[in-house]
């Protein structure tokens, strides 16, 4: 990443910390940066997660790490990670109309990790995501090993958890994240 890439993107997460103080109480951008600075997984991290819509900011989550944690904050599920299945096997068992990724994969490729369930819920007290749109979480390995997957997405102002087959895939669901400072 180039100099103007990343003041770029300096400046496109400071405006969205700024605008969205409620999710980071008591954190100061000028703490979050100096982090960010020279951590160039973290800088190429924040930018995949900003070039496929994430809109990613930081989540003050309760405080028990001196780590910062930016999470998707976008309004719904990022619009470049979508019409996805779950991971690799699910991808590799689908005999026609495979689509071009997995969530996973793709998470692993950005350098992010898939927000589990109970980050899923935590994110949703900073506002109302996945109106229209839902993400796959985290699946627990004994679940997937049965061949299904978990994604989520908020309704009639609800969290709500359902499984589907990893394979299965939509043009309205997609995936969310988190990176680590």
């Amino acid at each position: 990443m180039n100099t103007k890439e990343r003041d770029a993107l300096f400046h496109t997460l400071a405006a969205r910390f700024e605008r969205n103080a409620h999710r980071h109480p008591g954190i100061a951008w000028v703490d979050v940066r100096a982090r960010l600075n020279g951590n160039t997984a973290a800088l190429q991290a924040l930018r995949e997660m900003e070039a496929t819509g994430g809109e990613p900011d930081v989540v003050s989550l309760d405080g028990e790490s001196a780590e910062y944690t930016f999470y998707d904050c976008a309004a719904e599920s990022p619009i470049g990670r979508r019409s996805c299945c779950y991971d690799q096997d699910a991808l590799d068992s689908r005999k026609e109309n495979k689509p071009a990724n997995s969530a996973v994969a793709m998470a692993a490729g950005m350098g992010i990790t898939l927000l589990t369930e109970a980050q899923y819920r935590a994110l949703q007290a900073f506002g109302a995501f996945d109106l229209k749109t839902s993400s796959w979480i985290n699946t627990p390995a004994d679940f997937r090993a049965l061949g299904g997957a978990l994604f989520c997405d908020r309704r009639y102002d609800t969290v709500f958890v359902y499984h589907n087959g990893a394979s299965s895939y939509y043009a309205a669901r997609g995936f969310r994240g988190f990176v680590r400072i």
